[in-house]
């Protein structure tokens, strides 16, 4: 079956994914996209992507994104993964202090059991 994203990696690049696999630098996932794009090497081993799914302990559908992702976005997206969005503005963590005033010094736990009458019935 022919590829609609065939991976054609550059000695640079190969280069880079080899020095990753060897040192395991980086995270789980990023050490297995280096694994996964050099086994799916074009002018490399060449491996289908159901071979390198079995490989590498993940579905054939993941090794099609990363090849789709290398093709269509270039080699570190693929390797790095796409970067995620702030959804809050830079100013989260003030937002949320300015919501509710800081407790009371003077209330803390000891003194609220001080104030409660404390009567021998109650807890037996």
């Amino acid at each position: 079956m022919e590829k609609k994203y065939v991976v054609h990696l550059t000695d640079a690049e190969r280069e880079t994914l080899w020095s990753i696999v060897k040192k395991l630098s980086g995270s789980s996932q990023k050490v297995r996209r280096a694994q996964v794009l050099l086994k799916a090497d074009a002018d490399g081993p060449n491996w289908t992507d159901k071979k390198i799914a079995e490989a590498f302990s993940c579905r054939t559908k993941t090794v099609e994104n990363i090849r789709q992702r290398l093709v269509t976005r270039g080699f570190d997206i693929a390797l790095n993964g796409k970067k995620r969005e702030c959804h809050f503005p830079q100013t989260f963590p003030t937002y949320f202090h300015s919501l509710s005033p800081p407790p009371r010094a003077d209330l803390t736990f000891s003194t609220k059991l001080q104030d409660v009458h404390h009567d021998s019935s109650f807890f037996f």
